[in-house]
């Protein structure tokens, strides 16, 4: 079965490399010093996070319906 999944990387500007969460999916979260190894690195954790789900009992959504929306603001001070 194939799932898709939003997922959001920020740059972390303090210590370099990304940070990738996955909104459909509560405290999935991990990093990778590069877009391809952040990429790789939610892949993996996507794919523990489903199959803890699996193990628990617990329903897994089929895919990200949940809209995801960014907006960066610009404060002078």
């Amino acid at each position: 079965m194939q799932r898709r999944f939003k997922v959001v990387l920020d740059w972390n500007c303090n210590v370099g490399g990304y940070t990738v969460t996955v909104p459909a999916l509560p405290g999935c979260i991990t990093e990778g010093d590069t877009v391809d190894e952040a990429l790789a690195n939610v892949r993996e954790a996507i794919t523990g996070y489903l199959k803890v789900l699996e193990r628990l009992g617990k329903t897994a959504p089929v895919s990200d319906l949940l809209p995801v929306e960014r907006q960066e603001l610009v404060i002078n001070i």
